[in-house]
């Protein structure tokens, strides 16, 4: 892979993980409900999720779903079914003061399994692989890999730092709860692509 690959590589990784989609969305929550360093599991399973599923995609799970395309149906039902739960938790979570003990935000193994109900994941990692590993050489998947593993950090951490932002605005009960909601709105709208509505 030559230097100029890499570079629009890294590029590619950067820019698809940076931009909005329910990763993103749900850490700005939880950057607002909980603050950013309990938010830390929770971008660090992102990291290894996204990671390894570009090492799996790339390493065969890509031609097991062009030899069985009902694969396909199964992924999109179980994405949209999980995403529309993940925003009604979002959109009924309690205010600060009414929170319980238990209250958390997701976990690193959570929030690395998530990616495998995760859209924009997998259009993340399947286009990757088509564009900068298409011989799906070892080498070529594991440096795809390691750009996302590099890169994938630093752009979601401004989505949570965003949530600690607004979190003293938050304060109120009020106001959380619209931003809640909001947020529950905005990864419902996040599966327009995914239902087939979208370019």
């Amino acid at each position: 892979m030559t230097l100029a690959i890499l570079t629009a590589l890294l590029g590619f990784a950067f820019v698809a993980t940076v931009t909005p989609g329910p990763n993103n969305l749900m850490l700005m929550a939880s950057g607002a409900n909980f603050g950013f360093r309990r938010t830390l599991p929770h971008m660090l399973g992102i990291v290894g999720g996204v990671s390894v599923m570009a090492l799996l995609v790339g390493a065969g799970l890509m031609a097991l779903f062009d030899a069985v395309p009902a694969l396909n149906l199964v992924l999109k039902v179980t994405s949209v079914g999980y995403l529309l739960w993940l925003a009604f938790k979002i959109a009924t979570a309690a205010s600060v003061e009414e929170r319980d003990e238990d209250s958390h935000p997701m976990t690193f193994l959570q929030a690395a399994t998530f990616q495998w109900v995760n859209p924009k994941a997998w259009a993340m990692c399947l286009s990757a692989i088509t564009l900068y590993a298409p011989d799906r050489s070892l080498l070529s998947v594991a440096i795809v890999a390691g750009a996302f593993a590099l890169v994938c950090f630093p752009a979601i951490s401004v989505w949570a730092w965003l949530g600690t932002v607004v979190r003293q605005w938050l304060s109120n009960a009020t106001r959380l709860r619209i931003f809640n909601i909001t947020m529950a709105a905005l990864l419902v709208a996040s599966l327009y692509p995914v239902l087939g509505l979208g370019t």
